[in-house]
């Protein structure tokens, strides 16, 4: 009797394919990354053009995040159903399209408007790829893989500021999005000729030619071919949002939705205000884009560490430790700093326990739900917890405006990542075997 081939993967070691995908992955996510935080980089040249308040400058900062937030919820049920390699290609087209279109606008409604179109397709993206990289990796490594995928964020803020910092030098801000919108479309062929949909998909879904696509990709991965697929109801028959919701997955649903909504807010309140508050420091637009840089340097070596750290640890404590210490950082944060030396060195400490919660929590969504829900558990996660994300921005704006200075704002933002630590201690030890305590 031919062997499940989901369990030869999760058995084996990991094959060169599967490390390519793994890696494309991580590049998709760095993509996000800059997508993401393309508009905090043009925000002070966008702020000087139109001659917009910090109120109105956050509702802007948030537009892509509530895109985020719906796409995430919308399109991660669809890609339980038509598949992870499908979404991916559709949602690079629409990054792609919003990127380019946010040159043309001349009005903030406009600018908004394709911002929220942008972030349907990296909420649709951040779904795809986490259920993706999970069903690549094998069993020991799946952990590492996910926090790897997670960390390319934060790699590709880095990256992405590094090239915003020298573009606003010498351009506008409309050439920040020329070069994330090229950079989107470039991705297009790679996806297509290198990343085949993955094998837990295909024994789930059991379509029209699933057997042949099954050996395809197991002769790919160095795998002998199957004459049968497994049973279909082995993986599950339902692929519907109401299954995160039955009375196995309803607490920790719940719950890692919550830690992700309050903690996503921590997180944002740093990667969106940052520029605009060091440009009120009296620095330069290119040195606000260096600071935050700084950010997501640390972002990807905490994230990093949380990955190899969780091959050999329990998951749940390194989790608890990364949001303490985003407590304790964006706290610190507040205080201010003299000169961009150590203002860097604070918000640089402060992404890497910010990066290393949310890396966790990637990990803990790849666990938590099974296979035929993977994609739309993760996305309701995502996409609600997206939610305060699309706040934090509004949230600070108006503690600013309302007369707080930036310690007072800085410690309620950090209150969201305590509020996540508390849902993280009360997760089920049942939701996620690496989650265990």
């Amino acid at each position: 009797m031919d062997r499940d081939p989901r369990t030869t993967l999760a058995d084996a070691p990991m094959s060169p394919a599967q490390i390519v995908a793994v890696l494309i992955t991580v590049a998709l996510n760095a993509l996000d990354g800059f997508d993401v935080l393309a508009i905090s980089f043009a925000s002070p040249g966008i702020a000087s053009e139109w001659g917009i308040d910090r109120a109105a400058l956050g509702v802007v900062l948030s537009m892509e995040l509530i895109g985020m937030a719906v796409g995430s919820i919308i399109l991660g049920g669809v890609t339980d159903r038509i598949g992870r390699r499908p979404m991916i290609l559709a949602c690079l087209c629409v990054m792609a399209a919003g990127m380019f279109m946010v040159t043309t606008t001349t009005s903030i409604f406009a600018l908004s408007a394709w911002r929220v179109f942008t972030g349907l397709g990296i909420g649709g993206m951040l779904a795809a790829t986490n259920a993706t990289v999970a069903e690549y990796a094998n069993a020991r490594s799946r952990n590492f893989c996910v926090a790897l995928m997670a960390i390319g964020y934060p790699i590709g803020a880095v990256l992405g500021g590094m090239v915003a910092a020298q573009l606003l030098k010498g351009h506008d801000w409309r050439f920040v999005f020329y070069f994330g919108g090229g950079v989107t479309l470039a991705f297009l062929p790679i996806v297509w000729w290198l990343l085949p949909e993955t094998i837990p998909f295909l024994c789930q879904k059991q379509g029209p030619g699933a057997l042949a696509k099954v050996n395809r990709a197991l002769a790919r991965m160095g795998h002998a071919a199957v004459a049968v697929l497994p049973p279909a109801a082995a993986a599950g028959e339902g692929r519907s949002l109401g299954d995160v919701f039955r009375p196995a997955l309803l607490a920790t649903t719940l719950l890692v939705t919550l830690a992700y909504f309050t903690h996503i807010a921590t997180f944002y309140f740093i990667l969106k205000w940052v520029p605009k508050i060091v440009v009120d420091m009296g620095f330069a637009p290119s040195a606000a884009a260096g600071v935050l840089v700084w950010a997501n340097v640390g972002g990807a070596i905490g994230g990093a560490l949380l990955g190899l750290l969780a091959r050999s640890l329990p998951l749940r404590p390194l989790i608890l430790v990364a949001l303490t210490g985003s407590v304790v950082m964006v706290s610190w944060f507040g205080r201010g700093q003299s000169d961009l030396a150590h203002l860097s060195l604070v918000v640089g400490i402060s992404g890497f326990f910010t990066n290393a919660g949310v890396v966790g929590l990637y990990a803990v969504f790849a666990q938590a739900f099974p296979t035929h829900v993977r994609a739309t558990g993760t996305g309701f996660a995502i996409g609600v917890g997206r939610g305060g994300a699309a706040i934090s921005p509004i949230v600070a704006g108006l503690l600013f405006e309302a007369g707080f200075g930036l310690q007072g704002v800085a410690i309620v933002m950090a209150a969201g990542a305590a509020v996540a630590a508390v849902a993280i201690l009360l997760l089920p030890r049942s939701a996620a075997g690496a989650a265990a305590a």
